[in-house]
């Protein structure tokens, strides 16, 4: 496939600072992803193109930026979850063997101070794993300063030449549901993750997928937003146990706001799962802790970390890769916390 994309890169420089990719590709123009398959040496791009773009990188003097450190970046919009500690293992995972280091760093979806882009960039990683969703501009500024990257988990949809690594959000959520309702529940109740984000969309889609199949009722009342925090999921459950019939089966988009119901419900004077039964999603180390344990959606985010930083490394050394979106299965866990409902009478 050829690429010539015509773009206007954003964060493009003036013309009198240094020469950058981004300058290159607004000049040619072409998108900066296709100068640097020309700068490495790679197919995809047409011979014209090619040519275009070789004359425009003699002409201005463009030289590749001299220096990159033998680091990761891995980036996060939060720190303080189960969920970054498991990625983090497999991250180093990778890092011991190849013998690189890793620095973390913390920013949000579309930070308004431009600091933390500008010290990641300051610090020249050989690539950047981010389980922070970039904006358009910062992964225009990576590409034009030579720096690859990989999207762990994307929550939006991305451009067909960014590389990712995800897992079946759409199946594990089908999986959970129709575990549910094989147990023989039909009130069942879910606790949604944030509107807009990819992976909790596809759970929420495969709930809806299951309870229809199945040719049962989506009641609104019984589907609730909230943050993946153990606090949101008990605040929702708090309102899902209020109602006058309630639910007799939760499937929570989280582990986290999964535990959130378990306090919900004690609080309730309701037992899991005696009176209602609670599913999960991730299975993080917590889930086989609690009582009784949490049958829970696995989702394998250590070895999804470890193709995401291979993939990233890969990159940095400017390889050719065979695919640059990966996708792991989700399987369910069927543990104590899940169990027929109760007969009424």
């Amino acid at each position: 496939m050829v690429d010539d994309q015509s773009t206007t890169p954003v964060g493009s420089v003036k013309r009198g600072g240094p020469v950058t990719i981004a300058y290159i590709a607004e000049s040619a123009g072409v998108s900066v992803p296709t100068v640097s398959k020309v700068l490495n040496n790679r197919p995809g791009v047409s011979d014209d193109t090619r040519a275009r773009i070789e004359n425009l990188i003699i002409k201005h003097g463009y030289r590749r930026p001299p220096y990159r450190s033998n680091t990761l970046e891995l980036v996060f919009r939060e720190l303080e979850s189960m969920w970054a500690v498991e990625i983090i293992r497999g991250v180093e995972q990778v890092a011991r063997k190849h013998r690189i280091g890793v620095t973390v760093s913390e920013f949000g979806l579309h930070d308004a101070m431009p600091e933390p882009m500008d010290d990641m960039l300051d610090r020249r990683p050989k690539a950047v794993l981010s389980v922070a969703q970039l904006s358009d501009a910062e992964r225009e500024q990576l590409a034009a300063n030579g720096i690859p990257f990989v999207v762990f988990d994307p929550i939006s949809e991305l451009p067909e030449d960014v590389p990712f690594v995800g897992a079946t959000n759409w199946r594990g959520g089908q999986s959970a549901t129709r575990h549910l309702i094989e147990l023989g529940h039909r009130r069942i109740a879910m606790i949604c993750g944030p509107a807009g984000q990819l992976c909790f969309d596809g759970r929420t889609a495969g709930y809806t997928f299951a309870m229809a199949a199945a040719g049962l009722p989506v009641d609104p009342a019984l589907m609730v937003q909230a943050h993946a925090r153990r606090e949101d999921g008990y605040a929702a459950a708090c309102g899902l146990f209020a109602l006058a019939d309630r639910p007799t089966a939760v499937f929570a988009s989280d582990d986290s706001q999964a535990i959130g119901v378990y306090q919900a419900a004690r609080e309730a004077g309701m037992r899991v799962p005696d009176d209602v039964s609670v599913v999960g999603f991730d299975d993080l180390p917590i889930a086989a802790w609690v009582d009784p344990p949490l049958t829970t959606v696995h989702q394998p985010l250590s070895q999804m970390a470890v193709a995401a930083t291979e993939l990233a490394l890969a990159l940095g050394r400017g390889e050719e890769v065979p695919q640059i979106g990966v996708e792991f299965a989700t399987t369910l866990t069927v543990r104590g916390s899940t169990a027929p409902p109760r007969q009424a009478g």
